[in-house]
């Protein structure tokens, strides 16, 4: 059944004087619901209003979905981007590390062969250095059937150093005729630098003849009573034995199978003994 809608206007005056014109307020409307009812009748425009809200909302959706499958893909294609550079780029770094390490193995390889090359040049120039103290390089006695030996036949070997122990019967020689014998071969009296060297000297001489005499070294003392070797250096070591064997003088003579720190003699140099004599051995130890 169809309700009827009343509309009702309802002005309010104020007491009192005449008021001044005023502009017409507009008329209040009251709507009035049917009974029964609790709700609003909804009219065909809100219904419309309400599609078109559901389809902008549908609209938005859609938009909102079309974007997140955009990012998504680009997330996507940006994993799948970095993935194939990180894959590069630890392939180069494996090829670097392997070119790395080549390049450490052929550094190495340069730097042994440049040591070894310094170490021949070394030694060559040492061999040159003992030919040129020569006059004439005695070819055969160094270097027999073309091979050349560090020390010439008949002298022994120690460290660089080549010695010759001279062990001929008597007669024997002076401090000065034994100097001369040795020089006679580019070489001169030993000189003793180490106990080390002491002590090879000591294992190669034997005692002969009486307790003496012994083998010349070269040290010699000095109007100052300072002994000096005969390349020019002052001793340092002074294994001289407590007590004087002989007839003193200004040569010093080893006495064998004594202790190594006190076997040396200051002796009277015209008295006739072996001796030793010392040279750069002509190959240099390695």
């Amino acid at each position: 059944m169809e309700e009827e809608i009343h509309y009702a206007t309802v002005v309010f005056r104020n007491s009192g004087d005449a008021p001044k014109v005023k502009k017409e307020e507009p008329p209040i409307h009251f709507e009035a619901k049917p009974k029964g009812s609790s709700t609003p009748v909804q009219t065909s425009s809100c219904q419309a209003d309400g599609e078109a809200a559901a389809r902008c909302h549908f609209r938005v959706l859609v938009a909102c979905s079309g974007v997140l499958c955009v990012l998504l893909v680009a997330s996507i294609s940006a994993i799948v981007y970095i993935s194939v550079v990180l894959k590069e780029q630890r392939a180069n770094h494996s090829e670097l590390t392997a070119e790395n390490q080549q390049l450490i193995v052929e550094r190495n390889m340069l730097e042994r062969e440049a040591k070894e090359l310094s170490r021949v040049t070394e030694n060559l120039n040492w061999t040159l250095g003992v030919i040129l103290k020569f006059n004439t390089f005695p070819v055969n006695d160094y270097c027999p059937d073309k091979k050349c030996q560090p020390c010439q036949e008949g002298w022994i070997q120690f460290q660089e150093k080549c010695y010759l122990f001279y062990n001929e019967k008597a007669p024997w020689k002076t401090w000065q005729e034994s100097r001369t014998y040795c020089q006679k071969t580019t070489a001169d009296l030993v000189v003793i630098d180490s106990l080390h060297e002491q002590e090879f000297i000591s294992n190669h001489t034997e005692y002969y003849y009486d307790n003496f005499h012994g083998f010349w070294l070269g040290l010699l003392e000095t109007k100052d009573n300072i002994w000096v070797w005969v390349d020019g250096r002052n001793d340092t070591l002074g294994y001289w034995m407590m007590k004087e064997q002989g007839t003193p003088g200004p040569c010093a003579l080893m006495i064998p199978g004594r202790d190594l720190t006190a076997s040396w003699d200051p002796a009277n140099c015209v008295m006739r003994n072996k001796f030793i004599c010392e040279i750069d051995a002509l190959i240099k130890s390695n």
